[in-house]
């Protein structure tokens, strides 16, 4: 692709064009020199632009939500004294365990099998720093109240 000029009407030259507020404007606002204009990767005339950092462009969007609200469930029979719960009290028989994860907290939950309602574990809340650390919680978890044999 070659280059290209720009012409105002008529064929003359397009004036030169006043710098947007990234450019020499603000710096002589504020005092402090600026690279040049911030591209974003993109060019008119196919010539790559120098690198330019932009502060906080550090996204993550291909972490596929490692950080946001996260559950593992698990069907469990508890031991003889069940699971103790905050709304109902003790629950007993075939459940199934809930552990989510969402704004660095860890919680526990408990429905009976196949039911709608779920039932936060008394005492089934901690901070957790990492979401990936759910599994393994999840995993100890129900290693303590999965008891099929008492």
């Amino acid at each position: 692709m070659g280059e290209q000029a720009v012409t105002g009407s008529g064929g003359t030259p397009a004036p030169e064009q006043a710098p947007d507020a990234g450019g020499e404007d603000a710096a002589a606002a504020t005092g402090s020199p600026t690279p040049g204009p911030a591209t974003a990767g993109m060019t008119a005339d196919g010539t790559a632009a120098g690198e330019v950092e932009v502060p906080s462009a550090g996204m993550t969007a291909d972490a596929g939500g490692a950080t946001g609200p996260q559950s593992r469930t698990t069907d469990i029979v508890p031991g003889p004294g069940g699971v103790m719960t905050d709304e109902v009290g003790v629950v007993t028989g075939e459940l199934t365990l809930r552990t989510d994860f969402a704004d660095g907290q860890v919680s526990l939950h408990v429905q009976y099998k196949d039911a709608d309602e779920w039932y936060a574990v008394t005492g089934g809340r901690a901070s957790l720093g990492d979401a990936a650390a759910l599994n393994a919680v999840h995993s100890i978890a129900v290693g303590l109240l999965h008891r099929p044999e008492g």
